[in-house]
């Protein structure tokens, strides 16, 4: 028996004046009750309890160890009834970081929602465009968009794949017309991400084909909205990933360009520090996450 178990013993001692009643309510017998008291006994150097035919009573240190046991039971138990409460109503700061792009358009609409659900989370979100050690920087979970992800410290949950496709606006392609070939694009106006891998390049695949045309932007830029603002705006054909220009494409402000071509696709992920036991706030978080993606079928959407 624990140290625990044996405080718990003694106590039902002490409040009920029986070790057979107290054996019950330990949910041992009275003789096993009977040698726990002893092992107490014999570790403490003490006699805690006085029997005789008609009682049993505490020693006057019996007494005063009751009254300590008591108190400390009393603080681990709502400490534990503090972690349960935690679990079923998360409470405390959380920090997520992702791309302003991400940020925007799937993370700050959700949160009046999770708020609702989770009044008592304080959620702070850091944009980057770049990747953070979460456990140097304090971060809880982070989205992830790359092609694969290489960093084995971290938890990973997947939320969908998207493609990365070319788009212009409407305008632009009236002005320049729509290039229908790989060798066509190469004298077009591009607007290009920088902190995508190899963006001075586009590598295309189709069936067993692949073309690798090397590129140029008359507009780099490091974050995917101001790419967007510009295409929008007719300044060239950018590339992006679906997850970003999805309702412009919907809505007829931005249209595909060589579609039936492919570059290499990009999975969405959420990414936290590898733990045991996850923190309630960040584990309805990534649920949450979950849970609309999953209802708006983006993985249909964004991987066609």
């Amino acid at each position: 028996m624990d140290r625990w178990r044996e405080l718990e013993l003694f106590v039902h001692i002490a409040e009920l004046g029986s070790l057979t009643r107290a054996a019950e309510a330990a949910g041992l017998s009275t003789a096993a009750a009977s040698r726990h008291l002893a092992t107490l006994e014999q570790r403490l150097s003490a006699r805690l309890v006085e029997r005789n035919t008609r009682r049993l009573y505490l020693t006057e240190v019996g007494q005063e160890f009751y009254r300590r046991s008591k108190n400390i039971l009393g603080e681990m138990q709502e400490a534990e009834s503090a972690v349960n409460a935690t679990v079923l109503n998360p409470v405390g700061d959380l920090r997520v970081t992702s791309s302003l792009s991400f940020a925007m358009r799937h993370i700050a609409p959700l949160l009046p929602e999770y708020n609702r659900r989770f009044p008592n989370v304080n959620v702070h979100v850091i944009t980057a465009n770049r990747y953070y050690d979460l456990i140097d920087n304090g971060i809880d979970l982070a989205v992830r968009t790359r092609e694969y992800e290489s960093d084995s410290n971290l938890t990973i949950r997947r939320l969908a794949e998207t493609r990365r496709i070319l788009a212009a606006s409407p305008g632009y392609l009236h002005r320049h017309g729509t290039p229908r070939t790989i060798d066509e694009l190469a004298s077009h106006r591009l607007l290009l991400y920088t902190y995508s891998n190899r963006y001075d390049e586009l590598r295309f695949s189709r069936a067993n084909e692949v073309r690798v045309l090397p590129v140029k932007g008359v507009l780099e830029a490091n974050d995917g909205q101001v790419l967007c603002t510009a295409a929008r705006e007719g300044l060239g054909i950018l590339v992006q990933p679906k997850y970003i220009i999805y309702d412009d494409i919907v809505a007829g402000r931005l249209v595909p360009v060589l579609d039936d071509w492919d570059l290499p696709r990009l999975t969405i992920n959420l990414a936290y520090p590898h733990r045991q036991y996850l923190p309630a706030k960040t584990r309805t978080f990534i649920d949450f996450m979950v849970e609309h993606f999953r209802k708006m079928d983006f993985d249909r959407k964004w991987a066609n």
